[in-house]
């Protein structure tokens, strides 16, 4: 498929921990047979993030988004809890803490990021984002 044309995965992922693993191998995947391999380093660390923050602050089901459009990767994981996500604390103050560096790594390695309130099947809750561009990853 040529790398111009915008295409779109959705992956449903269980309230399991593996779920972080089977979304990081999958997306390493997808990435891969699109031909973006230069954005598979970024894009599986910021995922994971996502993902395990989902998986792990709330109780209910979760889906990881991947759409490629115009050279821009956007990757979003939705879970069941409305909530906002607390605020990234800069980089460097959370570098020794064992958890809530995860947004922080996405505030500091996307071109951008945020969130929004999103219902899903009827259920409310939110839709945590961020975008990768193929002009940054070509002069990492």
């Amino acid at each position: 498929m040529p790398e111009n044309e915008p295409w779109e995965y959705t992956l449903h992922i269980p309230h399991d921990p593996r779920s972080v693993t089977v979304s990081r191998r999958t997306l390493r995947l997808i990435l891969t047979m699109h031909g973006l391999i230069r954005l598979v380093d970024t894009a599986e660390l910021l995922a994971t993030e996502l993902v395990a923050n989902a998986v792990q602050h709330t109780n209910g089901p979760a889906a990881l988004r991947v759409q490629w459009s115009a050279g821009v990767l956007r990757i979003g994981a939705w879970d069941a809890d409305p909530r906002p996500p607390e605020p990234p604390l800069p980089l460097d103050l959370c570098r020794d803490l064992e958890e809530g560096r995860g947004l922080a790594l996405v505030k500091a390695c996307a071109d951008e990021w945020g969130w929004q309130p999103l219902s899903r099947n009827g259920n409310r809750g939110k839709y945590v984002w961020f975008e990768l561009t193929s002009a940054s990853a070509r002069a990492a």
